[in-house]
């Protein structure tokens, strides 16, 4: 049995230093340490039953630390009060580089490029200012700069683009009653794919592996009809594709969707949807009534980002040795995605994406838009 520590003084505190402590130990976002501390401070303001000051080791034990731990915090707060339970500074290295230095490799990060490739590397950005590659490595992480990164963007020239933004995402979050709204593309150029050796499976260590080249065995078209409520999907496979094909997959849809309903179709601007063909058999069918997205817009359709869930699951590590086992694995994939079907949800307004896009534009100089 250890010795019972020292008696002290009974610590006096304010009601506003008892209120702070309370919170801090209260507190959910209160970081753990500040919380203990409160708590050792509080604890040594306390009496024993007997009404004597609280020794060292019963604070040690009613808070779970060493006499030392409660000694140190005891007197920290003696000397500062409440300002005495922060972490205080710890002495270190002086700072080799300058805010100067940090601001000038900023800048020429985002402003400048090495002679002799399109972008900054950590090494030849070190070379450059005379810093090292790690430093260089830690400003870039601290200011969220990858000059290794570029990303793909296309703004439409559409000379009707802010009307046809407006179409298009009214009917997504308030469409028609009586009506179905389809999104409606084609994924054209399918292409069956044979890979040149047998595919190695995965083991334990070591992800599958598959040769490089291909044996091309043919292509085929999918013409499909995303619901945009429903997430079901409407398909047709074609070897061709051509205005007579978009007829007759016009005709599959009369032919599935309720007599009672107006049909909605969101279109890219393909000319197959734009000939005489098309505009007599829509003629002839008024419940149908084409959309069109503005034009290299094809983000507004989400039949776009069903295509790229099939090409992603199905078709990109696809083993297929014709166009027949092509089209038969994208029927089976279409069946069993039609079982459980997952509508895309879009939440953006229309005003909120010319805004978003009106951004991007302020930032290139004479973009014209």
């Amino acid at each position: 049995m250890g010795r019972p520590g020292p008696k002290l003084v009974v610590l006096v505190l304010s009601d506003h230093e008892r209120q702070v402590l309370g919170t801090w130990v209260r507190g959910q976002s209160t970081p753990q340490a500040l919380a203990l501390r409160a708590r050792i401070v509080l604890a040594c303001a306390g009496v024993e039953p007997d009404g004597l000051p609280r020794s060292v080791g019963s604070v040690a034990a009613a808070t779970g630390v060493t006499a030392e731990t409660v000694s140190k915090w005891r007197a920290r707060f003696l000397g500062d009060r409440l300002d005495g339970l922060g972490d205080t500074p710890r002495p270190g290295r002086e700072r080799t580089v300058s805010d100067e230095q940090v601001a000038e490799l900023v800048r020429m990060t985002l402003e400048t490029k090495p002679k002799n490739a399109t972008h900054w590397s950590t090494r030849s950005m070190a070379k450059r200012v005379g810093l090292s590659q790690s430093t260089v490595s830690r400003i870039w992480r601290a200011f969220g700069l990858q000059p290794h990164r570029s990303e793909s963007f296309k703004l439409s020239t559409d000379p009707f683009f802010v009307d046809k933004v407006h179409d298009v995402v009214g009917l997504y979050l308030d469409p028609p009653e009586r009506a179905l709204v389809l999104c409606v593309g084609e994924k054209s150029q399918i292409q069956a794919l044979d890979r040149s050796q047998p595919v190695l499976p995965m083991m334990p260590g070591v992800p599958e592996r598959a040769s490089h080249d291909y044996l091309r065995s043919g292509t085929t078209t999918l013409f499909a009809a995303l619901d945009a409520a429903t997430g079901k999907v409407i398909g047709s496979l074609h070897r061709r594709h051509r205005t007579a094909e978009f007829k007759n997959f016009l005709a599959k849809l009369d032919r599935e969707v309720p007599a009672g309903l107006d049909v909605h179709l969101i279109c890219d601007n393909y000319a197959t949807h734009k000939t005489e063909t098309i505009k007599k058999w829509l003629l002839a069918h008024p419940r149908f009534q084409l959309h069109f997205t503005p034009t290299g817009s094809s983000w507004l359709n989400l039949v776009e980002r069903w295509f790229a869930e099939l090409t992603d699951k199905k078709l990109r590590r696809g083993v297929h040795r014709s166009v027949q086992a092509l089209e038969r694995d994208i029927r089976t994939w279409v069946v069993d995605w039609n079982n459980d079907p997952r509508p895309y949800i879009w939440t953006k307004t229309a005003d909120q994406i010319l805004e978003s896009l009106a951004g991007y534009c302020r930032r290139i100089k004479d973009s014209g838009h």
